[in-house]
């Protein structure tokens, strides 16, 4: 009498850690996909560091007025100057990536000097308290970017470096009493849904 054959069974050696894995979302992206990703990214954030600008503009031409070369007015400056050369950088990878540039860039030549003017004008905390919302934001816009970049190492080095200057200048403000601003809350979260708005606007016009 023969033996029944019994069903094969996997060999416990192989255990289902070992078995092949589907692929991850990103390992799902075309080139084409990819390219209009980055084509986005560097869009967004030129006309950030655009706007970034302007409203640093905006605030050293109330406080130089007001303040003179006061400790505050030098800190903002070295802000300005490092926003200045995140442009750069931008207007230049524009250039080269053959991005096209937001269309809402005379708005934000704008709106970037009212509030920088305006934050002003409601003294010098109010000023520092405008740039820890703004730079808080951006901390948080440039992170996400940076952890979707792993296709274009040499972008998100820039990202990443282009972060660490802007939380550097939230602590900065903060150290500088931002915190202390007239009605800190409800302005800072004005300005941060400000903030939201652009991002989600300028990614897509």
């Amino acid at each position: 009498m023969t033996a029944k054959p019994t069903p094969r069974s996997i060999p416990r050696h192989i255990s289902r850690r070992q078995r092949p894995q589907a692929p991850g979302p990103q390992h799902n992206i075309t080139p084409t996909q990819a390219g209009a990703d980055v084509a986005a990214i560097i869009r967004v954030d030129h006309a950030g560091e655009y706007g970034a600008v302007r409203i640093y503009e905006g605030q050293l031409a109330v406080m130089r007025a007001r303040a003179g070369t006061s400790p505050a007015v030098k800190v903002i400056a070295h802000m300005a100057e490092q926003e200045q050369q995140h442009l750069n950088a931008f207007d230049a990878l524009i250039n080269e990536r053959r991005v096209r540039p937001t269309a809402l860039a005379p708005l934000w030549h704008v709106a970037g000097f009212a509030l920088g003017a305006a934050s002003a004008m409601l003294g010098e905390k109010s000023a520092m308290a405008c740039t820890a919302a703004v730079e808080d934001v951006i901390d948080g816009h440039y992170a996400k970017q940076i952890a979707t970049l792993d296709h274009d190492p040499a972008l998100k080095k820039t990202i990443a470096d282009f972060r660490a200057d802007e939380i550097a200048h939230r602590n900065e403000a903060l150290s500088h009493g931002a915190e202390k601003a007239p009605a800190y809350r409800l302005f800072s979260g004005a300005v941060k849904a400000g903030c939201h708005l652009a991002i989600r606007l300028s990614e897509r016009l």
